[in-house]
């Protein structure tokens, strides 16, 4: 479809655009080029803008009528879904958080005019999906007639199963999850949007940071989620064992409390295994049931958690001395606190009331890239799905200092990001964790080949 109202282009493009053939384009002697057009009279309400241009194409997703809870009254609406985890699942108490981000950064998008004529709509086709694979794809088939792309995704398994049928669809989405595969186009099909670190990488520099500033580990095992979160996370600690002559004890599978009733079993082995760090991969409750039932069995190490592990709640459970004492958080960018242009938008969003925790962060950052395709979209004049589609490779992206600014596609051993925070848990700090250390490398992870996914 091709807009047959006029749509306006925002001021960040900084250009002005043509109006589509037909229309008149004056010159610098104010004569028409088209001597069978007529002059708009700039004092016509009827009369479009003239930076309004007629020939954007659009389709499925796309509606020239105003979003229902739109800014702007005379923008047409984009819609995009999420599927998340909203209710009785394993990150619920971070994926809420994570919509409530998305849906405030989005609406700053709108309150700053929108994208090309267009508000943004996140909202209408918003969907629990529990982190069930099964759950997700159905809810997927359920809303994808409507939406233009996925604001959201959430869960490596649960995205895993949908691929194929965003890529029969021409759908493009930005993930709620940190997998390797997503860095590369074999693995995701040049469809997921991914920002940050992989959980592999994640595993390395925090290993790297302990070795430098703890003690050298000489034993090392993985406690994580069956699949590609709890395997890519198990894979680089293995990985980060090989090329520091330690020892991998092995992983340890466990899985949500919902499924297994407790961690009973995983905290038996982490106990028996005498390794000195453990990196966590699994849900804030169990991080917290494994680390507090560890250390009051006598387990006497140190444990690392990647980000999906840390809720401020924690802080508020049994576990919390324990946490504090032997747990560490790492995080793939700065905390609510940061000084970047990024983060002071974000809380301008919320004012005094702070988010229930850093999951409203992610929120915010995950939606950095889907922004930046739909401005080089509407820049193409081509708002349709394989539009969309066609800017994802070189795409540039500006995270306004909440992360190096990002090109997609190209080298991604070159390019792939090796930065990481470690945080502890602190009763004082504005979401329950501070910055020990921010911009954090690793000699292990600058090192590692990353040219494939690592699980």
């Amino acid at each position: 479809m091709t807009s047959s109202k006029a749509r306006g282009m925002v001021a960040a493009f900084g250009v002005v655009a043509l109006v589509a053939a037909g229309c008149a384009v004056d010159d610098d002697d104010g004569e028409p080029d088209d001597p069978g057009t007529v002059e708009e009279d700039p004092d016509d309400p009827d009369d479009p803008p003239e930076d309004e241009p007629d020939g954007l194409a659009f389709d499925l997703g796309v509606t020239e009528e105003a979003c229902p809870a739109g800014v702007n009254p005379d923008n047409g609406c984009i819609y995009l879904g999420v599927l998340s985890d909203l209710s009785e699942g394993p990150f619920a108490a971070l994926a809420i958080p994570i919509t409530a981000g998305q849906e405030a950064f989005w609406q700053r998008v709108n309150e700053d005019g929108g994208i090309g004529g267009f508000d943004v709509d996140i909202s209408t086709y918003t969907r629990d999906t529990l982190y069930d694979p099964q759950e997700h794809s159905a809810r997927y088939r359920e809303i994808e007639p409507n939406v233009l792309a996925l604001a959201q995704t959430l869960g490596t398994e649960p995205t895993e199963a949908i691929l194929s049928d965003m890529d029969s669809d021409n759908v493009i989405g930005a993930p709620a999850t940190w997998w390797s595969g997503w860095h590369f186009e074999d693995a995701d099909q040049g469809l997921i949007l991914e920002s940050g670190y992989s959980y592999c990488i994640e595993s390395q520099i925090g290993l790297d940071w302990v070795s430098g500033n703890v003690a050298p580990p000489s034993s090392v095992l993985a406690v994580g989620y069956p699949g590609d979160y709890g395997g890519d996370s198990a894979a680089g600690v293995e990985a980060w064992a090989e090329a520091n002559d330690a020892e991998f004890v092995g992983w340890v599978e466990t899985a949500p409390d919902a499924v297994v009733g407790s961690q009973d079993a995983a905290i038996g082995q982490v106990v028996g295994s005498g390794a000195d760090v453990v990196m966590l991969a699994v849900g804030p409750a169990e991080a917290a049931a494994i680390v507090g039932g560890s250390m009051a069995n006598g387990f006497e190490g140190q444990f690392l958690g990647s980000v999906p592990t840390w809720n401020p709640a924690l802080l508020g459970s049994p576990a919390a001395d324990a946490l504090k004492a032997a747990y560490l958080h790492i995080a793939p960018w700065e905390g609510w606190e940061a000084d970047t242009p990024g983060h002071e938008a974000m809380r301008e969003t919320v004012g005094d009331n702070l988010p229930d925790n850093e999951g409203f962060i992610f929120g915010w950052v995950w939606s950095y890239p889907i922004k930046a395709a739909l401005e080089a979209a509407v820049a193409n004049e081509d708002l349709t799905r394989a539009g969309l589609r066609s800017v994802v490779d070189g795409l540039q992206v500006d995270y306004e200092g909440m992360l190096p600014d990002a090109t997609f596609g190209g080298d991604r051993d070159e390019s792939a990001i090796r930065t990481a925070v470690i945080n502890r848990p602190d009763d004082d700090a504005a979401l329950g964790v501070t910055p020990v250390e921010a911009g954090v490398t690793g000699e292990t992870a600058d090192a590692f080949e990353y040219t494939a996914p690592c699980a």
